[in-house]
C-alpha cells in the first residue's frame, strides 16, 4: 500500500470531515464522541500539474497519477496512554502510518459535542499521549535488552537515554536533533513523535473568535507547518471546482512523507512514480519492475525542464541534456528516466 497518512486529534474537531473530502469517501461524521472506532483507510491520487503537462505534450494513450493514502484515525482523548476511550488500540493504529496530520478545531460551536477547549491545550493533550506512549515503548525496550542479556550497545543505550531525557521534559522526538541513521533506526520501533506533523488549523469563516484561535496555533508553525482551513467549506470548493485548499492538504501530505517524482514517458504511458528522497537509480528502477533492477545497464535522465523545452527526448539528448548515468544516481524531483536494462 505504501507509505500512510494518518488523520489524528480530538473528538468532533473534524477529522472523519476532512477524510470524506479527500478521499471521496463517506464514511460517518456524526456529532457525538468515538463516532469512528477502527480506521478507516482510502487511496488518493497527488495533483501533478506536470504530469499532465507531459500528457498533453506527448499524446500518450494512458496516464497514471502519484498517490497517496489516508487513514482516518478515531479520536484520543486524555489519559488515551493508560487506556481512556479505547486510547490504547487508537495509538496503535497511529503507529502503523509514517506521517501525522493533526487536525485542531479553532472555533467555538455550541452545537457541537466535543472535549475542545482552546487550540494550544488541544494540541498539548495530543502530544502528551503520544509522549507517554513513546516513553513506556522505549522502557519496554531497554527492559528487553536488559531481560534478554544481549551484547552491550552503548550506542543504542545513548539514544535511548537522549530520547528519554527528551520526551519526560515534553517534547517531541521530531523536535530532537538527531542525524538520518538514528531517525531511521528508532523509525523500525514505531515510535510516535518521531513521525512528521502537519497540523490543520480547523476555522469557521462565519466565527469571530477565529483571530483569536488563530494566533495560538500559528505559535506552533515556528515547528510544524500550520493550514490554515476551513474544512467544512471543502465540499463547497469541490462542487465548485475551486479545490485549492483540497490540493494544498494533499501535496503537503505528499511532502510530509517525504516524498518526490520522477516520470516515464511514452505513447502508450505517461506514469509519475513517488519515492523517497535519496533514493537511487537502481532502487528507482525496482519502483518500476524488479526485473529492470535485475538487469539495470544505465539510466538515460532528462530534467522536466529540459524536456519542455525541447518537447521530445530526441531533441533534448541532440542539445546535450540527456544524461546517462549509474546504479548509484541519486534520482532528482522531476527526472524523466528511461532505464535501459536486459533479462
Amino acid at each position: 500500500m505504501g507509505l500512510k497518512c494518518g488523520i489524528i486529534g480530538l473528538p468532533n474537531v473534524g477529522k472523519s470531515t476532512l477524510f470524506n473530502v479527500l478521499t471521496n469517501s463517506n464514511v460517518n461524521a456524526l456529532n457525538y464522541p468515538f463516532c469512528t472506532i477502527k480506521p478507516n483507510i482510502s487511496i488518493v491520487t497527488v495533483p501533478d500539474d506536470r504530469l499532465f503537462y507531459l500528457f498533453q505534450l506527448i499524446k500518450s494513450r494512458k496516464i497514471i497519477q502519484s498517490t497517496i493514502t489516508f487513514v482516518d484515525i478515531a479520536g484520543l482523548i486524555k489519559g488515551a496512554s493508560k487506556g481512556e476511550g479505547l486510547g490504547n488500540q487508537f495509538l496503535y493504529n497511529i503507529s502503523e502510518v509514517d506521517a501525522l496530520i493533526h487536525v485542531v478545531r479553532c472555533f467555538n460551536d455550541k452545537k457541537i459535542l466535543n472535549l475542545s477547549y482552546n487550540p494550544i491545550k488541544d494540541v498539548k493533550i495530543i502530544n502528551n499521549e503520544l509522549i507517554q506512549f513513546d516513553i513506556n515503548l522505549i522502557c519496554k525496550l531497554q527492559n528487553n535488552i536488559y531481560k534478554k542479556k544481549q551484547k552491550k550497545n552503548d550506542k543504542l543505550e545513548s539514544l535511548f537515554k537522549i530520547c528519554l531525557y527528551h520526551l519526560k521534559n515534553g517534547n517531541l522526538l521530531n523536535l530532537l536533533k538527531l542525524n538520518i541513521e538514528e531517525i531511521n533506526f528508532l523509525k523500525k520501533f514505531k515510535l510516535l513523535t518521531i513521525k512528521p506533523i502537519l497540523i490543520i488549523a480547523n476555522t469557521d469563516r462565519n466565527n469571530i473568535k477565529n483571530n483569536l484561535f488563530l494566533k495560538e496555533i500559528l505559535f506552533l508553525s515556528k515547528n510544524f507547518l500550520v493550514l490554515k482551513i476551513c474544512i467544512k467549506n471543502l465540499n463547497k470548493e469541490l462542487k465548485s471546482s475551486v479545490n485549492n485548499n483540497l490540493k494544498k492538504i494533499i501535496i503537503s501530505s505528499f511532502k510530509l512523507l517525504n516524498l518526490h517524482t520522477f516520470y516515464t514517458v511514452g505513447i502508450k504511458e505517461i506514469r509519475s512514480w513517488s519515492i523517497l528522497k535519496g533514493t537511487t537509480a537502481l532502487e528507482a528502477a525496482k519502483k518500476i519492475h524488479s526485473d529492470i533492477q535485475k538487469g539495470f545497464i544505465r539510466a538515460q535522465v532528462i530534467h522536466y525542464n529540459d524536456f519542455i523545452f525541447y518537447k521530445n527526448a530526441k531533441k533534448a539528448k541532440l542539445s546535450g541534456k540527456m544524461n546517462i548515468e549509474g546504479k548509484t544516481y541519486i534520482i532528482n524531483d522531476g527526472d524523466i528516466i528511461n532505464f535501459l536494462f536486459k533479462i
